[in-house]
């Protein structure tokens, strides 16, 4: 049920072959070509930063747990973004970086990003290895600069072996971090839920989380669509706009009046341990989040059309209809990934 990825396999191993001999001889090790694999229902790959290596993306996981990335050296993208709870901020509804600063979004799960291509609830950044900068740069989360990074990072002799080992010399560079951070953060797949097992043929739903399936497939997939629950499209679900953050979504990076408050569909993958919910974390339980959708939704010009039922805007759920969602939801929480060592700090 495994499909493969092996562009650049083939000619990646033939030049490890070749240089190997000179390589040993300048003393710099040979690197290891890593090739994802992931179920062959999940989207094509997106990723294009290839081949992976082993050495980049052991530098990239010891980077994303790196506090000298940040300003005063206390803020890592690992302390956003938590392994156990899916890479997300648990229980902080908007997430708080250095000096206690607090920012405006809530910390987005970080999983499969290797099939995505918008990244941000607003969309902005288009490549993963580009993402980081964002974080990095920001007043409220880490407020650095590569310069900075990069002179701390050089006084360390082991950051300038590891460079050495991931890119055959120990030059430090914005370029060569944030490369390594997304070779790393490709590498972070969830596929191993219980929904995962059922596609595959292992495992049954039981009744209320096959009602609940279906539910999801009638009410909730033009949105939440595909293995991994997005299309990535960007919505206006209703939800009022928060005056004191001052969000208005895509239309902070499109300033068209026609993007206001619309937000990236988020994946549902493990979102049973993503709390709180939506781009501010204003609900703090999936029930919540299904009253909203059920009875909560506010009519606007902007409202997504298929949140119009007639005269009635939001989506029609009945308690039980909420349960058996619930239900299934729960079947996409993937406990091997949230305690996966190859991605944990220690």
């Amino acid at each position: 049920m495994l499909r493969i990825f092996h562009r650049f396999f083939i000619l990646s191993c033939l030049w490890l072959i070749i240089s190997c001999d000179d390589e040993v001889e300048q003393g710099v090790p040979v690197d290891q070509v890593v090739t994802l694999s992931y179920p062959n229902y999940f989207p094509e790959l997106t990723y294009e930063s290839l081949p992976l290596t082993q050495n980049k993306i052991d530098l990239g996981k010891k980077l994303f747990y790196e506090g000298k990335l940040s300003r005063n050296n206390t803020i890592s993208c690992g302390f956003c973004h938590i392994q156990e709870f899916a890479f997300t901020h648990h229980g902080h509804g908007i997430s708080h970086g250095i000096d206690n600063r607090i920012g405006i979004r809530n910390a987005p799960p970080l999983q499969n990003l290797a099939f995505m291509t918008r990244f941000m609830w607003d969309g902005v950044i288009h490549e993963l290895d580009k993402q980081p900068i964002s974080p990095i740069t920001a007043h409220e989360e880490m407020d650095s600069n590569f310069p900075e990074i990069i002179e701390k990072l050089n006084a360390e002799e082991d950051y300038r072996n590891l460079f050495r080992s991931a890119y055959g010399d120990p030059e430090i560079n914005a370029d060569r971090i944030l490369a390594a951070l997304g070779q790393f953060m490709a590498t972070i797949i969830s596929d191993g839920s219980k929904f995962d097992k059922y596609l595959q043929g292992q495992v049954q739903l039981t009744d209320s989380e096959e009602n609940g399936r279906l539910i999801f497939e009638q009410k909730c997939s033009v949105c939440h669509a595909g293995s991994l629950q997005t299309n990535e499209s960007f919505r206006n679900t209703g939800m009022y706009y928060n005056a004191e953050l001052a969000d208005g979504g895509l239309f902070r990076v499109s300033l068209d009046s026609a993007d206001f408050m619309k937000f990236r569909v988020p994946s549902l993958r493990n979102v049973a341990k993503t709390a709180p919910y939506m781009h501010d974390g204003r609900f703090l339980s999936l029930q919540a989040v299904l009253n909203f959708y059920s009875n909560g939704v506010e009519d606007n010009p902007r409202l997504d059309p298929v949140l119009r039922n007639g005269e009635m805007v939001g989506i029609p759920l009945s308690e039980q209809e909420k349960q058996d969602l619930t239900a299934f939801l729960n079947t996409l929480s993937d406990e091997n990934f949230l305690n996966n060592p190859e991605y944990s700090e220690f």
